[in-house]
């Protein structure tokens, strides 16, 4: 029997203080509410730091600072997005204190934000650590308030939530106390730990998360990083028709970004998920796995940055390694976006169709000048790929 509505669902919506209490994986009408669209488009402020820094570095040649800075700025951006949208899902009551704890994770996201650039440039990570631990620190209240309202196992759960972030908190700022020269073998113990804390706090049992709101969720960030990357592409080539004459080489930039941002949104949304996260192992690895997926669409807008910079002769680096720019972040992508959605729902030799598309999209790099353009006509072919298999009827549509 399908559960009825809790008394989370059932409460009204207007007292101040609410009792914080696990909401129905069966509950209809799941919607993002607008506190959590506030919360990305925040959030993606720092996205966009984490984009121009990469892409800055990438420009000047400074290839491991580049990707070094990179993967640590996002993931802490990604993974207390992820963090706050699964315990949303499970246990928001939109309440006083809930958006206020919020509004002081959208806080910490800022301060990271504006510690990116010092990431990037001295390696100074002491702002960006700041406010991540704020961001964490505020998760913290939320599951204590959780386990307040819970019993037994759950209850259980929730705590160990709470003393897995904090524990782990303290260890990011003690690493501030050690010397530069130790964080580069610091933070990727770091890391696993943050990854290794939902698993051991849910071990005996699971959060309540809502299949279809969770598959909204992240297709609404996935709209956002790739608006984020369509906005930076176009302000580095209105910049750099402002300052140059070099019309003839930033065209086939531009109409090959646009093709592969366009087919970067029609490739995700070409099927629902959300059918798919039905334990959490399945949406663990689904959920860890968009680091990569969120990750590789905001690389493709510094990419496009740097492609235009070098059309224009301000990048100190060479044809390949700008073309390069683009096309591994959106091999990457086509890749990812295939291990965890199409794959799921593809029979055949159908099935196939991205794994070689992400080959032919790095093969593009030997095209040079016209590698992003090759790049943007490898996406729009998937999809016209796609559209003829849909055409077919249901049987081919599997594919």
């Amino acid at each position: 029997m399908t559960a009825g509505p809790t008394p989370a669902a059932l409460a009204p919506r207007d007292p101040v203080v609410r009792r914080m209490v696990r909401r129905s994986r069966d509950e209809a009408h799941r919607a993002s509410t607008p506190l959590e669209l506030f919360f990305d488009l925040c959030f993606v402020v720092a996205v966009g730091q984490a984009g121009r820094q990469l892409a800055t570095a990438l420009g000047e040649g400074h290839l491991r600072v580049a990707l070094v800075g990179y993967l640590f700025a996002f993931f802490a951006v990604w993974w207390a997005w992820m963090n706050f949208t699964w315990f949303a899902s499970a246990y928001d009551c939109d309440d006083v204190p809930y958006r206020v704890t919020t509004l002081v994770q959208i806080t910490g996201v800022l301060i990271l934000a504006a510690g990116i650039p010092r990431l990037f440039t001295d390696g100074s990570n002491a702002l960006a650590v700041t406010g991540y631990v704020v961001m964490r620190l505020a998760m913290v209240t939320q599951w204590l308030r959780a386990a307040q309202g819970e019993s037994g196992a759950a209850r259980s759960m929730a705590r160990r939530y709470a003393a897995g972030i904090t524990l782990v908190q303290v260890g990011w700022v003690l690493m501030l106390l050690l010397p530069s020269s130790v964080a580069p073998y610091v933070v990727p113990v770091g890391v696993l730990v943050e990854l290794s804390v939902p698993a051991l706090a849910e071990r005996r049992v699971q959060t309540s998360w809502h299949p279809a709101h969770i598959s909204e969720r992240y297709g609404l960030f996935t709209l956002i990083v790739l608006g984020e990357t369509v906005s930076a592409a176009t302000i580095a080539t209105q910049s750099a028709i402002d300052e140059h004459e070099a019309l003839g080489r930033l065209v086939p930039i531009a109409v090959g970004g646009l093709l592969l941002c366009f087919s970067a949104w029609w490739i995700y949304f070409a099927r629902p998920v959300h059918a798919h996260l039905r334990s959490n192992r399945q949406a663990f690895l689904w959920g860890y796995g968009h680091y990569l997926i969120f990750g590789s669409a905001a690389a493709i807008g510094a990419g496009l940055e740097v492609a235009v910079e070098y059309a224009v002769g301000a990048a100190h680096i060479s044809q390949a390694a700008a073309t390069a720019a683009v096309t591994v972040p959106a091999a990457l992508y086509l890749f990812t976006v295939w291990a965890l959605h199409s794959r799921h729902t593809k029979t055949g030799a159908a099935q196939w169709v991205l794994p070689v598309a992400s080959l032919a999209v790095l093969a593009c790099t030997a095209a040079g000048a016209a590698g992003v353009l090759a790049t943007g006509l490898v996406g729009a072919a998937v999809v016209a790929v796609g559209v003829w298999l849909h055409s077919r009827g249901p049987v081919a549509a599997q594919g």
